[in-house]
């Protein structure tokens, strides 16, 4: 770059380039006056000696940024010669060493010194930095916060005043507040987390403070009671305090003293009392949440009035209770509503049909009656109706088909009655549960069939009937199909063969007949199909307005019945992403078990138990190395259990009970030495421990891998035919003589008539006293 001797500036920002020591030499040699650089994001050598190497000529740099390259080592000490360095950001990389040894101790310049995301040990007292008078600026958030004390600066006060702090680390114990903080007086962003303090929260923080607008000290372990400074604060806009273990109530006049407040967070804590009344006095807060706390009462009227600008209100797994809301409610800005985990009752209030931006509603585990208001179906940005464990009743609106972007629907668990609409054409739902509750009739193909984008359909525990509809195949991103506790009848269709992403497939406890289909090894129970698409637990966000550094998040955790290892389980979070399965337990499939069903070595649990399954179990299932509850119980199967069972080390339940299986018991080795005799019994013919000990064994059939055939004790068939010929040749015998023979025929009518009398008699003397007398 020979034209380039007075440049100022260079943006290289994701460049695509080998930004190596050579290129960073060229840039050195040729850019002598260079004041700002910026190689963000870049492909620079992770190898920090490229910047020792290429970078230490510059030394009139005044900005450097160097984050997101994966850098490793420690900083280069030439860096200290950079004595003009107002700017450095090196986060996001892999830095390590402590700061107390590092080139940073020399740049007196520096104003803003960004080292986020890195491996930096930094004692909380920032002792080391005392002497940066400038510093404005420090972000080191996720790195190595410790308790040092560097005995070397003889300074205890330090000689910057800063505007914002950023530190949080992995948890460490034994840190307290940094008491250079009672010396800052023009902070205005304080950013303290993940810091185990085991303090009360710093009210004098706040008062030192007047013109600080956000102080976030999540998770610090802070204790005692939530003290507010005694004058009000006009500047705070933000006040995170949640993931701590504060105790007592909330102070009255929060919304008199902060009363400029647009986010406000002290979830997760141990607070009891009620809701200050005064929070109605906040008339900017977007952001309120109460929620994972011990508050009682109601939600306070002049809350509910008097905070217009409200977005989100979370007052979640409390133990408030009445009614949720009154007639007065001016929350018309709400989007998100959590309630769920309290103690409400009554029926969802008109008033919040106010709320024409609401998105989501969330009213589970509550004491919520009357019927679905139909005037849900008229808020037509809303995308989560959450409203599981209440009490509602009556069928589910029409007014619902209106709902066109509706992601998640959960009303399972009430007193839901009806059938299900066929309007159903939503475009973007991705989960539907309508688990537990009274719907009634047929599986039509218009209800929920035709969404492209559904994930989990959970319809288990009503009282649905007919077939399963042959457009299931449609439903191309379906991973989890639950269906069971219903009255659906018809064959298994072979169109779920085509659910390319299905991970979960329960139909048990219905009246399906037929066979079963012998193609489900095409879909992601075979782990030859897993393309990584497995439901993760849903998380949604939205950003407050108004320039906040901040972002809520609500992760949905959405939950499922299934049965394994003999027991009813409930899955949440990202374990049903984990968990894979098919049970068609308790219907009435005959027929024999496809071989093909070994093939879907995904699965920790497949149950067949209660149909009327034939023939032998297929060696294939050896192939089932993920299966941890396997069930086939209360069938016909027969012939031997194969040998090679024993190589399924994973396995935890076992029963082929009440079948007709007969030879020996497979070896006792591995999880087969932790079955009792009642995964085996009702089986008459199978012998070996733990059931008896078979008596000679060196007759007993082997099984041969070309006739199956010969693995029973008795040829049934042979059996059966021989049993018929030999009654029909005792009756025609019997037949004969009595026709042959006068005298006999005679004497045998008698004898039949004598048995019928003494029969009837001893019926009219024995029985019917007993039965009928009083």
């Amino acid at each position: 770059f020979p034209h380039f001797k007075s440049l100022k500036e260079l943006y290289m920002d994701d460049a695509r380039i080998a930004l190596n020591t050579s290129f960073l030499q060229i840039i050195g040699e040729s850019m002598p006056s260079i004041q700002y650089l910026s190689l963000s994001n870049s492909s620079v050598s992770n190898n920090s000696r490229t910047l020792d190497q290429g970078l230490c000529p510059l030394v009139h740099l005044q900005e450097l940024h160097m984050a997101d390259n994966d850098l490793r080592g420690s900083l280069p000490w030439c860096l200290a010669n950079m004595t003009s360095l107002r700017i450095l950001d090196v986060s996001s990389n892999q830095l390590i060493g402590s700061i107390s040894s590092s080139p940073l101790i020399h740049l007196t310049s520096i104003e803003d010194l960004i080292l986020s995301d890195n491996h930096f040990q930094i004692p909380i007292s920032l002792e080391p930095l005392f002497n940066h008078s400038r510093l404005k600026i420090f972000d080191a958030e996720n790195n190595e916060i410790n308790a040092e004390i560097i005995e070397s600066h003889s300074l205890t006060t330090p000689n910057f005043q800063l505007q914002s702090l950023l530190l949080s680390s992995g948890y460490r114990d034994g840190i307290t507040f940094p008491k250079f903080l009672y010396n800052q007086h023009d902070l205005e962003y304080v950013r303290l987390s993940h810091i185990k303090m085991n303090e009360e929260f710093p009210n004098w923080l706040l008062e030192n403070n007047t013109k600080l607008r956000q102080l976030s000290l999540v998770n610090d372990s802070l204790v005692g009671p939530f003290r507010l400074p005694i004058h009000s604060h006009k500047q705070l806009r933000l006040l995170d305090v949640s993931k701590n273990n504060f105790q007592g109530h909330i102070p009255l006049e929060i919304g008199d003293i902060l009363s400029r407040l647009t986010v406000f967070n002290i979830s997760m804590n141990a607070l009891d009392g009620s809701i200050p009344s005064s929070f109605g006095n906040m008339n900017f807060l977007q952001f309120l949440d109460l929620s994972n706390n011990q508050l009682t009462g109601e939600i306070p009227e002049h809350l509910a009035m008097g905070c217009v600008s409200l977005r989100s209100l979370a007052l979640s797994n409390n133990n408030l209770e009445g009614h949720m809301f009154s007639r007065n409610f001016n929350l018309t800005n709400l989007i998100w509503l959590q309630l769920e985990g309290n103690h409400f009752v009554g029926e969802i209030p008109q008033s919040l049909s106010k709320c024409s931006s609401l998105q989501g509603l969330f009213l589970s585990n509550n004491s919520l009656s009357g019927k679905i208001p139909r005037w849900l179906g008229n808020l037509t940005v809303l995308r989560h109706i959450i409203m599981p464990k209440n009490h509602i009743e009556g069928p589910i609106p029409l007014e619902f088909c209106q709902l066109r972007i509706l992601q998640i629907l959960d009303i399972s668990d009430n007193n839901i009655s009806g059938s299900l609409p066929s309007c159903y054409d939503f475009v973007c739902i991705e989960q539907v549960h309508l688990s537990k509750n009274m719907l009634h009739g047929q599986l039509k193909e218009g209800t929920f069939f035709n969404c492209l984008t559904l994930m989990i359909l959970d319809l288990s525990y009503n009282h649905l009937n007919g077939n399963i509809p042959d457009r299931v195949d449609g439903l191309s991103q379906l991973s989890y199909l639950i269906l069971a506790h219903n009255n659906l009848e018809g064959e298994v269709p072979i169109q779920l063969c085509r659910l390319n992403q299905l991970q979960l497939l329960d139909l048990s406890n219905n009246n399906l007949h037929g066979h079963i289909p012998s193609c489900f090894d095409n879909t992601t129970l075979h782990e030859r199909y897993n393309n990584g698409s497995s439901l993760q637990p849903f998380e949604t966000s939205f950003v407050i307005m108004g320039g906040m550094d901040v972002d809520p998040k609500k992760q949905i955790l959405e939950s499922f019945d299934f049965t394994t290892k003999s027991i009813t389980y409930t899955y949440q979070g990202r374990v049903p992403s984990l968990l894979s399965g098919l049970d068609l337990s308790c219907n009435r499939l005959i027929g024999h078990i496809p071989p093909q069903i070994g093939n879907l070595t995904k699965i920790q649990t497949l149950n067949l138990s209660h149909n009327n399954l034939a023939g032998p179990i297929p060696s294939t299932f050896s192939n089932l190395r993920n299966i941890e509850s396997l069930d086939l119980s209360y069938n016909k199967l027969s012939w031997k259990i194969p040998y090679q069972l024993v190589e399924l080390n994973t396995l935890a339940v076992f029963s082929v009970a009440y079948n007709n299986l007969s030879g020996k018991i497979p070896e006792r080795a591995a999880q087969f030495a932790t079955f009792n005799e009642s995964s085996y019994e009702g089986n008459p013919f199978l012998c070996g421990p733990p059931l008896p000990i078979c008596i000679s064994p060196t007759t007993m059939p082997e099984a041969s891998p070309s006739n199956e055939g010969d693995n029973n004790l008795i040829d049934m068939d042979i059996f059966f035919i021989t049993f018929t010929t030999s009654y029909v040749i005792v009756i025609f015998g019997i037949v004969a003589v009595l026709y042959v023979n006068a005298r006999w025929r005679r004497r045998w009518f008698y004898l039949v008539e004598m048995w019928t009398t003494s029969c009837y008699y001893f019926v009219i003397d024995n029985l019917i006293p007993t039965r009928f007398c009083h």
